[in-house]
């Protein structure tokens, strides 16, 4: 079993440096993502994007997935394929992005609705994210896995969606996936300690519905049994006392949405 890779100040400093570089990226999908677009066009601009800018995206080639991004659209959950499918009004759109820069990953995913949509999917949109900044609340020294974990299912399931148990966040820096796995459910004051110089991902993935997923015959996407939709937002976070250090930012990424609502 591998071991947790503790990471010394220099090298979270140069995780934030790729983590921006995707929040970056997610902001200049942003920027284009509306109905009539093709998914494969984000994902080409995506890889454009990071390549400028000195990165090489993350996910394309890892274990032999083969683009830039995951697009997960509607009842897709993860790890969905750009294609030739056009956007329409009403789709809910997860985008995962990752890249390398100076050898150091970084990870964030961020779920867009696609003009208007309904009520439930924007509840659903709104509490995951909430889940989101619950879980990091408890990404600090002193508290454990099963902390971030119960946050995050806590305030989805009294929210009445179901939490995805069989995919889960991870510790991120010279590798995409490294220990210790965060899941997005657990008990409090279980699983491994969090110390000062681990970085997590922290991802949840809840769906409208029930929590069940089934895995497809590409080997990659993922969708909810029930076909309802799901949503997915993720952080990559340094722990460290008091406070998590949250290297990814949304920030940019509203600001763009704000912008396309008031024109």
């Amino acid at each position: 079993m591998s071991k947790i890779h503790y990471k010394s100040v220099e090298e979270i400093e140069l995780i934030r440096k790729s983590s921006l570089l995707v929040s970056k990226t997610l902001a200049e999908i942003a920027k284009v993502i509306r109905p009539g677009i093709k998914t494969i066009e984000l994902n080409k601009l995506a890889e454009t994007f990071i390549r400028d800018n000195g990165g090489v995206p993350a996910f394309l080639n890892y274990n032999g997935f083969p683009y830039s991004l995951c697009i997960s659209m509607n009842d897709q959950v993860v790890h969905g394929f750009p294609n030739q499918h056009v956007l329409v009004e009403g789709d809910l759109v997860s985008v995962d992005c990752g890249v390398i820069l100076n050898k150091y990953y970084g990870d964030s995913a961020y779920t867009f609705a696609i003009g208007e949509v309904d009520e439930t999917v924007k509840k659903l949109m709104r509490v995951t994210k909430e889940s989101l900044y619950l879980g990091i609340e408890k990404a600090v020294v002193g508290q454990r896995v099963g902390d971030i974990g119960y946050a995050v299912q806590e305030h989805a399931e009294k929210n009445g969606f179901g939490v995805v148990k069989e995919l889960v966040g991870h510790g991120v820096g010279l590798r995409l996936h490294e220990k210790p796995e965060v899941p997005n459910y657990g008990k409090r004051g279980s699983g491994i300690k969090l110390e000062e110089g681990m970085v997590i991902a922290i991802e949840p993935m809840i769906n409208a519905g029930r929590a069940g997923v089934k895995f497809w015959d590409d080997g990659w996407t993922v969708s909810t049994v029930d076909k309802k939709p799901s949503a997915h937002y993720e952080h990559t976070v340094a722990i460290q006392k008091g406070k998590a250090d949250i290297l990814s930012t949304f920030e940019e990424i509203e600001e763009v949405l704000k912008e396309k609502v008031n024109n």
